[in-house]
Order: C-alpha cells, then sequence, then structure tokens
C-alpha cells in the first residue's frame, strides 16, 4: 500500500511545481508560498479533530513540547528549502530546475559516507558517476541557453534547496517511527510553523524595502491549486511513511519521479527549450539512481 501511496504523492508533487511556476508570474516567491502554506493550514485544520492526531488523545494541543520543537526545526528546513526552491524555479528554466531535482537521492548518498562512513559498493558507485556525468550534461545544455552553473544564483538556490530538502527527509523518518507521531499532526503543525516563518519574513521585506519597491500581493486561483496539490501530496507521502515496512530511500526514490511529471508538463506549458538534451540528462540521472537503489537492496 505504502507504495501506491508514494507513487500518488510523486505525482500531485509534479503537478504541484508546474502550479508554483505559473504562480510566480504574478506574484513574488515569499508571496506565493506564504498564501499556499496558509491555505494549506486552513484546509487541514479541521482534521486534527478527528481521530488520535497527538500521541495519547485527540486535542489540538495533547502532545508533548519536544514534539513541537522537533516540528519547528522540520519547519525551518522545510522553509529553506521552499524559499530557495522557489527562487531557482524562478531564475532558471522548469526543466533545468526538474532535471537539478533528480539528483537529491544522490545527494542522500554522498551524506551517508560524509556523516555515517558508509562504503559503496560497485553498482552504487556506477550510479554516482552516472548521476555525475548527467549533472555534467545538464550544465553543458545550459550553458547553450546563457546559464552559468557556476555563477547563476538560480543553480545554487536549487542546489541549497535540494540539501535542504534531503535533511528534511532524514528527519521526517524520525519524527513518525522515532517519536511516533500521526501523520496529519506532523503536516498540520509543520505547515503551521512554515506559515508563521514567512509571515515574518513577508513583514520583514515589506517594512524594510523602500516604500516604491515593495512588492505587492495579486490574488490568483493558482495558489488554491498549489495548495490542494501540496496538502494532498504531503499526506499520501507522509501516510506511506507511517506504514508497517516502508522503507525511506524507496520513497525517496520513488517520490523524486514526480521530476518527470515536472519535465513533461512544463516542457509542453512554457515551450522550453533544448529539450532533447535535457531529456537526456533526465534519463541518465534516473538511471543513476536505479543503479543506486539496485546498489541498496
Amino acid at each position: 500500500m505504502w507504495i501506491w501511496m508514494t507513487l500518488a504523492s510523486a505525482f500531485l508533487l509534479g503537478v504541484y511545481d508546474v502550479a508554483k511556476k505559473k504562480a510566480l508570474a504574478k506574484n513574488n516567491v515569499f508571496h506565493v508560498l506564504l498564501a499556499a502554506t496558509l491555505m494549506t493550514t486552513l484546509i487541514l485544520f479541521p482534521f486534527l479533530f478527528f481521530g488520535p492526531v497527538a500521541p495519547g488523545g485527540n486535542a489540538v494541543f495533547a502532545a508533548p513540547a519536544k514534539h513541537y520543537l522537533c516540528l519547528m526545526l522540520k519547519a525551518v528546513l522545510v522553509s529553506v528549502s521552499w524559499v530557495a526552491g522557489m527562487m531557482g524555479l524562478k531564475l532558471l528554466p522548469i526543466t533545468t530546475v526538474s532535471t537539478l531535482k533528480a539528483s537529491r537521492p544522490m545527494f542522500v548518498v554522498l551524506f551517508s559516507i560524509i556523516l555515517f562512513g558508509e562504503r559503496l559498493n560497485v553498482l552504487q558507485w556506477c550510479g554516482v558517476v552516472v548521476v555525475l556525468a548527467a549533472l555534467y550534461l545538464l550544465s553543458r545544455t545550459s550553458a547553450g541557453e546563457g546559464i552559468k552553473f557556476s555563477s547563476s544564483k538560480g543553480f545554487w538556490a536549487v542546489v541549497v534547496s535540494i540539501l535542504a530538502g534531503v535533511a528534511s527527509a532524514l528527519y521526517d523518518k524520525r519524527i513518525l517511527a522515532g517519536l511516533d507521531m500521526d501523520p496529519m499532526f506532523v503536516q498540520f503543525w509543520a505547515n503551521f510553523f512554515v506559515t508563521v516563518i514567512l509571515a515574518v519574513l513577508v513583514i520583514i521585506k515589506a517594512c524594510t524595502g523602500p516604500a516604491g519597491e515593495r512588492p505587492k500581493f495579486t490574488w490568483d486561483w493558482m495558489l488554491v491549486l498549489i495548495a490542494v496539490f501540496i496538502t494532498l501530496a504531503d499526506a499520501f507521502y507522509f501516510f506511506a511513511l507511517k506504514q508497517p515496512g516502508a522503507m525511506l530511500s524507496i520513497i525517496s526514490l520513488v517520490r523524486r519521479s514526480s521530476v518527470i511529471v515536472t519535465f513533461l508538463l512544463g516542457a509542453w506549458i512554457f515551450r522550453e527549450k533544448n529539450l532533447g538534451r535535457k531529456g537526456l540528462a533526465m534519463l541518465l540521472l534516473l538511471g543513476g539512481i536505479m543503479l543506486l537503489t539496485a546498489g541498496s537492496l
């Protein structure tokens, strides 16, 4: 069951990324994220009163204080990942961003080596080499569009987004399994704290910027779609993680297949260039990830 939940999450996550790109045409990064997370929090709030959403009962504030502190930390990681990711999405073609994000499982492997002293087998090393080759091909393709990764703010924003996302994913398993939190409880409070963080950032930006240059918010129905897509995508993801026998490594990998949906929809909607080379880079990345997975089983 958890694998089907993960596939549903991946599809919705891919559509969510395309919706974000569309929403950035009318509003800035912080306004889009704040509006979407606020609506997501409001959508989730009624579900807190149905079933055991907190350890020991269904009261909204029934969990121990350390659980809320853990979710605050998760909110910081998510906020960094989302803000950086949106900045990259605004500055780079969506097909480039989706291909870069496909490399995320490799970062999990690299951090496992650095932090936990893990050793790679032959298949895993082959996977790393293929992923690096795909990223090199993507950098060459992007150079033809006037994008130089070494000096591109958009590229480094996506890198920060990926690293924060990896940290958040590793942390999710600790929260759901180690602390035995209910998925809906985690989803609501994480979104609530992210909303608070983004609201503070928006207020600071509004108060510190020049009066004539302060960004104005424009209502866009795309914001509602973003909130719905990410609410459903995260719900499937958290409930998949909670299932008996669920494997974080496989879930993370399958969920990253959302980049295929983003790539295909983005290419169709935004009519971007160099799709053949980017498509080859995407296939190489997915092949490398499959090698990493095969070597991990």
